[in-house]
């Protein structure tokens, strides 16, 4: 059964040389004309919430590593799909939930830090995670053999490169707005992970109690979208108060 956010193949692009390298895909707008965002502390708002599941978990599959010995090695017990992870509080995980609309366009401040991606035990970590527009991505190899990483972008450039084990790491941008996409391994089947590639930085991935919260959030009223692998998209509106907390929660289900 296809996921339904898999994505058409496309055009891949292959980097070359060595070293640490930055690449940038085209952008969709000229966000330099754009003017800065600014939130006063003193109106700032809080959207916060869970993301339940009911009915039935399903049971999630064995990954069989018997084709890479390596890969097998790594790990002291079976590892399952990660497909579907729900906690015991009958939340779901992985959850990628962001405001889709009702900000102003704007230049928000670019994090100092880039987001990252590890290859460890055959694995991606973490499995969702969000970035803005234009901050790095940093792309780790722990393991000791080599892989293929695979954005299948749809907005952004699309691109498939080898990293040896442990070799230097890679440094990505993506410069337009994309919720979500697969990262994949051409090595590994079994391996993915998704990013959503955001404007602004109000969003929030669900951890083991499927809560999320997003914070400094200027007065408004907002589209709220939760987007899973699996299950797919779900919204809601909030309206945020000056120093308000608006509360909303989302509900999947087997």
């Amino acid at each position: 059964m296809k996921h339904p956010l898999a994505l058409l193949p496309l055009l891949l692009l292959a980097a070359c040389g060595s070293g640490p390298k930055t690449e940038t895909a085209p952008a969709a707008a000229n966000t330099a004309s754009l003017p800065e965002a600014h939130v006063d502390p003193a109106t700032a708002g809080t959207v916060s919430g869970r993301v339940l599941f009911t009915g039935t978990p399903p049971v999630m599959p064995i990954i069989d590593m018997s084709s890479n010995p390596q890969c097998e090695r790594q790990h002291k017990t079976p590892v399952k799909a990660e497909t579907v992870v729900v906690n015991p509080n009958g939340t779901l995980r992985n959850v990628f939930v962001w405001i889709k609309s009702g900000l102003s366009p704007a230049q928000w401040p670019m994090p100092a830090t880039p987001a990252k991606l590890d290859q460890n035990g055959c694995m991606y970590a973490p499995r969702v995670q969000g970035l803005m527009e234009g901050q790095d991505f940093e792309i780790l190899n722990s393991d000791p053999v080599n892989h293929n990483v695979h954005a299948e972008c749809e907005r952004n450039a699309a691109w498939n490169e080898s990293q040896p084990p442990r070799a230097e790491h890679k440094f990505k941008k993506f410069a337009s707005e994309e919720v979500l996409f697969p990262v994949t391994c051409s090595v590994h089947p079994w391996m993915r992970a998704y990013v959503g590639v955001s404007p602004h930085p109000f969003f929030f991935v669900t951890a083991d109690d499927g809560s999320f919260v997003l914070k400094g959030v200027p007065p408004g009223t907002y589209t709220i979208e939760a987007v899973h692998e699996k299950y797919g998209r779900k919204e809601g509106k909030v309206t945020v108060a000056p120093s308000g907390t608006a509360s909303i929660e989302f509900t999947y289900g087997s």
